[in-house]
């Protein structure tokens, strides 16, 4: 995966992620995060959290609202608490956060490299440049107010922060990645999201050297005071005039402010891929992973969204919203989190995991497949559209556990025990 810089717009939205969630994302995003490292390596995981479109699917397949600014911090934060217990096993650790966390990055780089062995100053230092970098040096509204920092005991790593604009209610997430970087103010980002919004002033861009040298030579010539006397004389003349040399677009993935989940939001043959390879497949290719007790047909459809994620081409995550349908969402869009299927896709990658360390790849390589599966399949099959897929999760919340952080998730009116509606 190559580095690459894009945009996306991101609502903001407020509340808390609740406690039954937020600890199932942290056990979820730690047992992927292993399953990634175990098939590719640790820079992989790097890579692929340095893709804008992989983090945000990454987010909405653990539960979080799948469109929302919450999914940087929700992600980090589970993925600082469910790998810093594993940081000595996989060689990864994830420092910083939102806040008051993000001012203390440096720090804990000090600390980590004390205790591991490599250069902590060094990357403290790093971590201060991305952060002025992004706040300074890109000047486009947004106040960072979240910085996460993700680096291996070898020293390789990847930054995600985030800037809001509060008048505009919109969030901008930056991406940075420590393979290839050569300098932290010559076009320096992984990537970059947020929705275009006017002039942006981006003193990274490599066309900006020149612009940079100056500024430099004007300040050491002119001085402050005749630096601004100048730009008062030439304001007029400089609004007025063209750009010969305007920045083209970047490729920009769209962040809807809608909360629902559209079938304009999905590649729904890719969804019908997702779930023909469940239905179809699963039950009699797959029998490795159903012998986890309990798993059936639903979790197996889940597993085939997980499985993508671990396995997928950056390609393939150009639709997040279709991933908040494995285990849908914490605000019931597209429905209330099926907590009985969220347990049992962990209990199925936990075990996957455990054996493939002892060197037994048999469930890790069933996920495989699945993947493969789904992917073949969604190349004919057709399927039912979003909005039967969705009434049928909510026919069926009650029994899976379904939950939301407006509490269970009541049975469907005129339903009877067990789950049968009455008959008219």
């Amino acid at each position: 995966m190559t580095q690459r810089s894009g945009s996306a717009d991101l609502p903001l939205h407020g509340g808390r992620v609740p406690k039954w969630l937020g600890d199932r994302m942290t056990r979820l995003g730690a047992v992927l995060c292993q399953a990634i490292i175990h098939h590719y390596g640790r820079d992989e995981l790097l890579r692929r959290l340095a893709h804008p479109f992989w983090f945000q699917s990454f987010g909405a397949v653990m539960g979080m609202d799948w469109h929302s600014s919450g999914i940087t911090t929700s992600v980090i934060g589970a993925l600082k608490r469910g790998l810093t217990p594993l940081s000595g096993e996989l060689g990864i650790h994830v420092c910083g956060g939102r806040g008051a966390h993000s001012r203390k990055t440096p720090h804990e780089l000090e600390m980590i490299g004390e205790r591991v062995g490599f250069d902590g100053a060094a990357l403290a230092t790093a971590s201060r440049l991305v952060a002025k970098v992004d706040s300074a040096a890109v000047q486009d509204g947004f106040d960072l107010y979240l910085h996460g920092f993700i680096v291996t005991d070898d020293s390789r790593w990847v930054v995600v922060q985030q800037g809001m604009n509060g008048d505009r209610r919109q969030a901008r997430r930056y991406h940075w990645l420590s393979e290839g970087l050569k300098s932290f103010v010559d076009q320096p980002h992984a990537a970059i999201e947020g929705e275009r919004q006017g002039e942006i002033v981006n003193l990274t861009d490599r066309r900006a050297e020149a612009s940079r040298s100056g500024q430099l030579d004007l300040l050491r010539q002119l001085g402050p005071d005749r630096i601004v006397h100048e730009f008062a004389a030439i304001q007029p003349a400089t609004a007025s005039a063209k750009r010969d040399n305007a920045q083209p677009m970047l490729p920009n993935l769209v962040m809807p402010a809608h909360h629902d989940v559209r079938e304009s939001d999905i590649v729904m043959r890719r969804l019908h891929g997702n779930i023909s390879a469940a239905i179809e497949s699963g039950p009699t290719d797959f029998p490795e992973l159903l012998l986890v007790p309990g798993v059936g047909a639903r979790t197996v459809r889940a597993l085939a969204m997980v499985a993508e994620v671990v396995h997928g081409a950056p390609c393939r995550f150009s639709d997040p919203a279709r991933f908040s349908l494995a285990h849908g969402g914490k605000d019931r869009h597209p429905f209330p989190v099926p907590l009985k299927v969220y347990d049992e896709t962990i209990a199925v990658m936990k075990s996957a995991v455990a054996k493939a360390k002892l060197g037994r790849e048999e469930e890790l390589a069933a996920l495989q497949r699945l993947d493969g599966q789904a992917r073949r399949l969604e190349r004919y099959v057709t399927g039912p559209s979003l909005k039967e897929i969705v009434a049928g999760e909510f026919d069926q919340s009650h029994l899976l556990g379904g939950r939301s952080v407006f509490g269970p998730e009541p049975p469907p009116e005129g339903a009877l025990p067990g789950g049968a509606k009455k008959s008219g």
